[in-house]
C-alpha cells in the first residue's frame, strides 16, 4: 500500500512539474536574453549557408543548452523550415521538449549516443527535408564533453555539414552537475559563436570524433 501511494505521488508530482516548469523556463530564458547584451559572431561560410536557405546540423555541449533556443529562433526567422532537437526519453527530456514548443521548436525523442536507429533515421529524414537538426554530442548523460557516434552517422548519411554553436557567457553561474551546466547572470553579456561548417564524409569514425571534439573545444 505504501508503494502504491508513493508511486501515485511521484506521478502527480511529475504532472505538476510538466505543467508548470516549461512556461517558467521559457520566461526565464526570454528574460535573460532581453536583459543581457547579445552579440553574434557568424563567419562568412556559415552566413552564406543561412542566406542561401541551406540547412545543417547544429552541435553544442549539453552544458550550454539553456540559451540555444534563442539562436534557433534567429536562424528560423522568415524561413520556411523548422528546427528539431534530439532529446532523451527521460523525464527531464519531457520538460525540455515541452519548453522547446514555446519557441516553436520540435523534438526528436531518443538518444543517438545509445544507438537509437529510429531517432537517427528520423533526424536524417528531417535534414533531407531541409530542416535544421540540433544535437548535443555529449548528451544526455555524458561523459562530459565527449563525442558520441550519432553525430558522425547523422552528418555522413544526410550529407549535411556540422556547424558548432558556442555560447560564451561572460558572467554565469555553473551548476555542480555532470555537464557543468551554465546559467548566464542577468544584465551580463552573451556571445553566440557559429563556427565554419565541418564536413566529416571522408573521415573514419574515430578521426571524425577527434576532429569534431577539437573544433568544439577550440
Amino acid at each position: 500500500m505504501a508503494n502504491f501511494f508513493k508511486n501515485r505521488m511521484k506521478i502527480l508530482t511529475r504532472k505538476i512539474l510538466l505543467a508548470l516548469a516549461p512556461p517558467l523556463i521559457f520566461l526565464l530564458i526570454k528574460t535573460l536574453y532581453f536583459s543581457c547584451k547579445i552579440k553574434y559572431e557568424i563567419p562568412k561560410k556559415t552566413s552564406d549557408l543561412i542566406t542561401s536557405n541551406q540547412n545543417f546540423i547544429i552541435a553544442f555541449w549539453h552544458g550550454k543548452l539553456l540559451m540555444q533556443p534563442c539562436l534557433f529562433s534567429k536562424l528560423l526567422k522568415k524561413k520556411q523550415k523548422k528546427a528539431y532537437v534530439l532529446i532523451s526519453q527521460h523525464f527531464d527530456g519531457d520538460i525540455i521538449s515541452q519548453t522547446m514548443r514555446y519557441f516553436k521548436i520540435d523534438s526528436l525523442r531518443g538518444s543517438s549516443s545509445k544507438g537509437n536507429v529510429k531517432v537517427l533515421l528520423s533526424s536524417i529524414r528531417k535534414l533531407q527535408e531541409n530542416n535544421f537538426v540540433a544535437i548535443t554530442p555529449d548528451g544526455p548523460r555524458g561523459p562530459y564533453h565527449s563525442i558520441a557516434d550519432g553525430i558522425i552517422v547523422l552528418s555522413q548519411k544526410s550529407k549535411k555539414p556540422i556547424v558548432i554553436s558556442q555560447i560564451i557567457y561572460h558572467n554565469a553561474w555553473q551548476l555542480k552537475s555532470w555537464d557543468k551546466f551554465e546559467i548566464p547572470k542577468p544584465f551580463s553579456k552573451i556571445t553566440y559563436v557559429l563556427k565554419e561548417p565541418l564536413w566529416v564524409k571522408d573521415l573514419d569514425l574515430e578521426n571524425a570524433k577527434k576532429y569534431i571534439h577539437n573544433q568544439m573545444e577550440s
